[in-house]
């Protein structure tokens, strides 16, 4: 068995959804190509890194000159048969998942989106994400070609045991019309993403509806600050105005992976579980000991949240003197 990953580059450096795929694929216990889109020389190095063996890239220009889900998938497709490779997987950004779906639907075969986990390679079995992340899925894929993208933060990136010096071959295909139909007829710069801390922060503090308004977030900010945190909220406070949207988690959110979240007066609806179930320790503070939150915390601290954290914040800084 061969895979390929589709990866996606940022400024000139593999995006983090991609060496988490990249990271992933080694679980498969197979060779690993890579195809991208525009000049592979600026990653190659780093895909070596990552324990490829050979990266097919299809030049920037004649169709690929923006982004064209149809004309990536095209030549993803082509990659595939000359590689030979009987898996082609991507990160589970919005761009893996169309180009993906698009993969799967020129094959016929079945596409597992939000995949964590490698069950058995023969058949290839892998498990996903369902129900906003609250379920697994076992999903059997096809013994022809097996497609799936790989949820965020399945697996931390971690480069391979040996590096390899990976070959860049030159992917050549004949465009149709059909696959330019739909593509980014232009782009303009956004506002800052703002979330970027949040995504990587090892401590989160969260506050939901509990904090009682836009006034109380006074002690969440103080711990935040204490444990060196980023102040994560749910879809309600951001709803009520009481915080920007850039702090919000879950499934409308940023997605966040840990090492700590705290969440406070957050009662753990599906859509914020979504965006949180990655975290490797969950301390819940909540005045309802039947939330769903507290019921899927590691730790839970029950009771009125703007009584235990002035608790917390004074305690942390007794203890530091």
């Amino acid at each position: 068995m061969s895979c390929l990953v589709l990866i996606e580059s940022v400024d000139g450096a593999l995006s983090e959804v991609s060496t988490e795929a990249l990271t992933f694929s080694r679980s498969l216990e197979t060779s690993v190509d890579a195809f991208m889109v525009g000049d592979a020389s600026a990653v190659t190095e780093e895909l070596g890194a990552y324990g490829v063996a050979r990266v097919f890239a299809a030049a920037a220009g004649q169709g690929f000159d923006t982004f064209a889900p149809g004309a990536w998938a095209a030549a993803l497709v082509a990659a595939a048969q000359t590689s030979g490779a009987q898996v082609i997987l991507g990160g589970g950004s919005p761009r893996g998942n169309e180009v993906l779906a698009h993969v799967a639907a020129r094959r016929d075969v079945l596409m597992a989106a939000n995949v964590v986990q490698v069950e058995q390679s023969d058949p290839l079995q892998v498990s996903r994400q369902v129900f906003g992340g609250v379920a697994l899925e076992v999903m059997q894929l096809s013994d022809a070609l097996g497609v799936f993208s790989v949820a965020g933060h399945a697996c931390a990136p971690a480069v391979a045991d040996a590096a390899t010096q990976a070959e860049v071959h030159e992917v050549s295909v004949d465009l149709s019309a059909a696959d330019l139909a739909v593509r980014v007829a232009r782009t303009a710069a956004g506002a800052p993403d703002e979330s970027g801390n949040l995504k990587s922060a090892k401590v989160v503090v969260g506050a939901g509806r509990g904090a009682g308004s836009a006034d109380a977030f006074g002690e969440l900010e103080d711990l935040t600050e204490l444990l060196g945190a980023s102040l994560g909220v749910s879809r309600v406070v951001t709803s009520l105005g009481w915080r920007p949207h850039h702090e919000q988690v879950g499934q409308t959110g940023s997605r966040i992976s840990p090492d700590l979240y705290i969440p406070c007066g957050i009662s753990g609806a599906i859509q914020h579980w979504a965006g949180c179930s990655s975290a490797k320790t969950i301390l819940a503070i909540n005045s309802d000991p039947d939330a769903p939150m507290v019921t899927r915390a590691h730790y839970a601290v029950i009771g009125d949240m703007h009584e235990i954290l002035p608790a917390i914040n004074e305690e942390i800084r007794s203890r530091r003197g």
